[in-house]
């Protein structure tokens, strides 16, 4: 094994800066804290886009009636639903034996999206006589970008 003092030495660098060949070694209090933070942070983003679903529902209901405040809480359900059954998913693996990995993670969003998708395809194909498109998109929106709420509030994880 190479001394680092022998090797800071030789290139010249501080020896108090990070090298490449260091690496970051966490405690299992450290890792308990990452996942304890990682689960109140999913809570946190669920709540906040349930709260922007609200807001666009009810303000769409205000204003336009109640075909549009339906139209956008079919909006705000078709990213809500899946979003939610996603961050259960990653929820349950934090609790297993083994945690979820990047590949799980991105397979389960690229699946979440695919839903999504289906759901407003189907949304189009059996509401559109009624449906309130404006409504239903800022529905959808709302919701998708729920996270501006945890922003405001400085609450991001």
């Amino acid at each position: 094994m190479v001394d680092q003092a022998t090797s800071n030495s030789n290139n010249g660098s501080d020896a108090s800066a990070p090298q490449a060949t260091d690496r970051l070694v966490l405690s299992d209090a450290d890792r308990a804290a990452i996942a304890r933070r990682s689960r109140v942070g999913l809570f946190w983003a669920l709540a906040a886009q349930a709260f922007m679903a609200l807001l666009v529902v009810l303000g769409a209901w205000g204003v336009a009636g109640k075909d549009a405040g339906a139209s956008a809480f079919i909006g705000a359900a078709a990213y809500f639903v899946p979003n939610t059954l996603f961050a259960l998913r990653l929820l349950l693996g934090y609790f297993g034996p083994k945690r979820p990995g990047s590949l799980a993670f991105f397979w389960g969003e690229a699946l979440k999206l695919l839903a999504v998708a289906g759901v407003v395809v189907l949304v189009a194909w059996r509401w559109s006589g009624w449906l309130v498109w404006p409504a239903f998109l800022l529905g959808l929106l709302g919701v998708m970008k729920g996270y501006v709420v945890l922003l405001a509030l400085r609450r991001l994880p």
